[in-house]
């Protein structure tokens, strides 16, 4: 299902096969939480922009509207009109971040709903029946997410009991297949690393979910408040002793500059809610840096939002209208900036790929890395 075309260093180009479409990689995933973007994005708006792999939420899609009516409408393919890859993660974040009162056991996190206090028990199970309903083409497991920094003793415990759910949600989502009403027959299921910033556990957690043989693997448990530098270590640490021949993914980064040096580190699948979060506040991705349209300097400002972007956006609209928008609440503002920073995103992938294809990724890193960092 992966093919690695070419490579430089450990910077990797390949193409991923789904059951709605091929990926190129390295790729950006596209994050709509809760079958959209913020922000008004459609589907077409999607592919209009270059996304090629859209990324959903079980736990979000679990509380609302639930499995079950999005299964009952064509899964999430046709609920949401989007015919290309999905990627679903598995809702161990959001059951470790946003829940209150939870309780780990073997089984499973039994915790309160963040919408209104509602019990919920989630474990690998049921987190590969509402993934299944939902019928993405990959499917993440349940895991574990755990504070940084935590106890080794306790970061070893929970690395192992990752390991079994991640056992149990292959068994499951086996059998789930085997059912006749299976929305995606395709869907598969992803392992996640995690160990913390601890680089002895994380490369032993790697070697355990290597055994299960899956068609691709992701390390979480990162960017969540260790420093940056602290990342890229777990990231060369672990490296290694991921599959050559599937797929790595680094859940929840980032930057651009995360992105490039992500990239360098052999990393294959991003996802951030970066680029639209910050758009929706005035913050704009440029190929100069970045720039806050809040400041007055832009209030009459004829200039696209970049000069160098073919984006829909770009090609229309100037910096003081957009912040015009953004400034009297209108809708439309967080959508233009929207639409430009995941387009920038999209495309600084393209650009990532063309530039290892050709031999010359370690130049673009050196010329970009610094640059995309700048605040304008």
């Amino acid at each position: 299902m992966f093919k690695l075309i070419k490579q430089e260093g450990k910077a990797r180009r390949g193409v991923f096969e789904t059951a709605h479409g091929a990926v190129q990689t390295p790729v950006f995933m596209n994050v709509g939480t809760q079958a959209a973007i913020k922000g008004g994005l459609s589907a077409e708006d999607l592919r209009n922009i270059g996304c090629q792999v859209e990324l959903s939420n079980t736990y979000h899609l679990h509380v609302r509207p639930g499995q079950d009516i999005v299964k009952s409408l064509g899964g999430l393919h046709r609920f949401m009109n989007w015919d290309g890859p999905i990627l679903t993660d598995s809702g161990g974040f959001q059951v470790f971040s946003l829940a209150v009162l939870r309780k780990i056991r073997e089984e499973g996190v039994h915790f309160n709903a963040h919408t209104d206090g509602h019990r919920i028990f989630m474990g690998p199970e049921e987190s590969m029946l509402i993934q299944w309903s939902l019928g993405s083409d990959i499917a993440m497991a349940f895991d574990e997410c755990i504070e940084n920094p935590s106890p080794h003793d306790y970061v070893a415990r929970s690395c192992d009991r990752t390991a079994r759910w991640l056992k149990r949600c292959k068994d499951e989502l086996e059998r789930l297949k085997q059912r006749p009403d299976t929305v995606n027959p395709g869907q598969m299921l992803w392992g996640i690393n995690q160990g913390g910033t601890y680089p002895d556990l994380r490369i032993r957690h790697m070697q355990q979910i290597a055994e299960l043989d899956l068609p691709g693997y992701a390390i979480g448990g990162l960017a969540v408040g260790e420093p940056t530098e602290t990342m890229y270590d777990i990231i060369e640490a672990v490296e290694p002793y991921m599959p050559a021949d599937r797929p790595r993914y680094l859940m929840g980064v980032g930057t651009p500059a995360n992105i490039i040096e992500g990239v360098a580190r052999g990393v294959d699948f991003f996802d951030c809610v970066m680029p639209s979060r910050n758009a929706r506040h005035g913050h704009v991705f440029t190929s100069q840096g970045h720039i806050n349209l809040n400041n007055a300097k832009y209030a009459s400002d004829p200039r696209p939002l970049d000069e160098n972007c073919d984006c829909p956006v770009c090609r229309r609209y100037s910096r003081g209208y957009i912040r015009h928008l953004l400034k009297a609440g209108e809708m439309l503002g967080m959508r233009l900036a929207v639409m430009h920073n995941l387009y920038f995103y999209n495309h600084l992938m393209a650009d990532i790929r063309t530039a290892i294809e050709e031999g010359r990724f370690d130049a673009f890193r050196r010329e970009n890395t610094e640059k995309f960092v700048k605040r304008i």
